[in-house]
């Protein structure tokens, strides 16, 4: 198909009606009628050879052909969208509402340096935090309804996304204050592979990229692990570690706060598990948007600690790994 014969304006046609699930809604946001979207839908159907939407009940339901589009139309529109405001955004002015995702223990420790530095250089726009399995489950960060996610930076090596490094998170282990076994500050081995341990699985049930680098790290220094509790969150961890005399591993820093907050104690494990590269992680459907890219610096300005090098601009779009 030459692109050159194709009316794009079919595709901005369908992008309304996707954004607001009827025709009635595009044609109330293109300021048509709607005998103008259904009769752009009838071409661009013609053009496709696919029926794109059809008829569920009172609405409409893209086909699979329409879903796979879906993003690209999207991401093509936004982008065009930037081009034609001139990259113009006013942080001051704006009430935008802005989704960032990411973990319970990055609620903890890095949320409220961000909710800091957001009220005080975005005052009238609106903050949401979603979880880990809110992306996941609604495909957020290439639809566009999330801005930007944090986590490990290999979490953004697949085509499409990117990555700004941000810190070093360390590893450290909890266990509560009076254990009749654990005394000290140190984790050895011995200790390590006698007791029962809670794991931490946090992306919708199963491990993650932490969760399979301590894994290789065990195997390596022939560590084992008897789990007796596995859960979705940190602090739950916490909680049932200052019940029991179960082991709980999780970021140092995550491992700081429940320590102030419950009667846990921190142990270092020799030999120590090293430390893993944490980034704010966006796609590239929302790359291009000044708002979003706004969004983006700041949290990099509040969360950035030196611990790891920014990467030069040329560098950032992450690369599927040959």
């Amino acid at each position: 198909m030459n692109l050159s014969a194709v009316d794009l304006n079919l595709f901005l046609v369908l992008h309304a009606v996707l954004e607001t699930g009827s025709a009635t809604g595009a044609a109330r946001q293109l300021h048509v009628t709607q005998s103008a979207v259904s009769n752009a839908l009838a071409r661009l159907r013609d053009v496709l050879g696919d029926p794109l939407l059809v008829r569920s009940g009172r609405g409409l339901v893209p086909t699979p052909r329409c879903e796979a589009l879906r993003p690209l139309i999207a991401s093509a529109v936004a982008q065009l969208q930037a081009a034609v405001d001139g990259q113009h955004f006013d942080p001051a002015a704006s009430t935008r509402e802005f989704t960032i995702s990411c973990g319970d223990n990055q609620v903890l420790c890095d949320l409220p340096l961000i909710v800091e530095a957001f009220t005080r250089r975005m005052p009238r726009a609106k903050l949401r935090v979603v979880s880990v399995d809110y992306v996941i489950a609604n495909d957020g960060m290439a639809s566009g309804d999330v801005d930007a996610a944090l986590g490990p930076v290999q979490v953004a090596s697949r085509e499409g996304f990117f990555a700004e490094p941000l810190y070093l998170e360390d590893v450290a282990f909890i266990v509560r204050k009076d254990h009749p076994r654990l005394r000290g500050t140190t984790l050895t081995k011995e200790a390590f592979n006698s007791a029962q341990h809670v794991d931490l699985h946090i992306s919708q049930g199963r491990p993650g990229v932490g969760h399979r680098l301590f894994d290789q790290f065990m195997k390596d220094h022939g560590l084992t692990r008897d789990i007796a509790l596995t859960v979705s969150h940190f602090i739950a961890a916490g909680m049932a570690v200052s019940r029991t005399d179960y082991v709980a591993g999780m970021p140092a820093r995550t491992a700081e706060v429940l320590c102030a907050m419950l009667p846990l104690k921190r142990l270092e494990l020799t030999p120590s598990p090293g430390s893993m590269v944490m980034a704010l992680i966006w796609h590239s459907r929302t790359h291009a948007d000044p708002g979003s890219r706004f969004f983006r610096e700041l949290v990099i300005d509040a969360l950035r600690d030196g611990s790891v090098p920014r990467r030069p601009p040329a560098a950032r779009p992450s690369r599927r790994a040959s």
